[in-house]
């Protein structure tokens, strides 16, 4: 709760900060906090009125319950992405569309049975959004989109055990981005 404390703190005195040319803006998504604590951070550079290069970055190290095979739950990943958008009206104001290439090392398991899945993902992404603008510095950002490519895998029977079920390799089409984003616009 304090270091989401301190970011509010630190994202009101950035956006009191007078600043001419609005190129760049970092952002986090509280829908990414809310999926067992994962920490997520992106960020934008404007290279002309209607697009926008960006970069992000999301990490949860926890696992709730470890050596209780029965209650352990993770949702354990280090994803990495970059992208283009395009802002039909003006860049970090309005709709948006957007496209990615990703890459995900990911843990999961225990939340709907015991087996567990971990492996790399990477493929592509097609987004979408709105960026509300709250102040000339602050915007509230939704978004949400589409996750295409291929996965290496391992399933195992339980979170602890390590007797191995199923492996592999698969194409995914997902949900992804799904978004409520606090966005800072420098």
């Amino acid at each position: 709760m304090k270091a989401i404390r301190k970011l509010l703190i630190i994202f009101a005195v950035l956006a009191s900060v007078p600043l001419h040319a609005q190129r760049w803006s970092i952002s986090t998504n509280a829908v990414d906090w809310a999926d067992l604590g994962t920490l997520n951070a992106e960020a934008s550079y404007a290279f002309g009125r209607h697009f926008s290069v960006h970069a992000g970055a999301r990490y949860n190290p926890w696992t709730y319950n470890p050596g209780n095979e029965n209650e352990q739950v993770q949702r354990r990943q280090r994803s990495f992405a970059a992208g283009l958008r395009y802002w039909p009206w003006h860049v970090y104001a309005g709709w948006w569309v957007s496209t990615k290439g990703q890459y995900q090392e990911y843990n999961r398991g225990g939340l709907q049975d015991r087996q567990t899945e971990e492996g790399d993902a990477y493929g592509g992404a097609l987004s979408a959004g709105y960026s509300w603008m709250l102040s000339p510095h602050v915007n509230l950002e939704f978004g949400a989109g589409v996750w295409a490519g291929s996965t290496k895998y391992k399933v195992y029977a339980c979170p602890v055990c390590g007797r191995i079920v199923d492996q592999g390799n698969k194409f995914f089409i997902l949900p992804t981005d799904l978004s409520i984003s606090l966005v800072l616009v420098l």
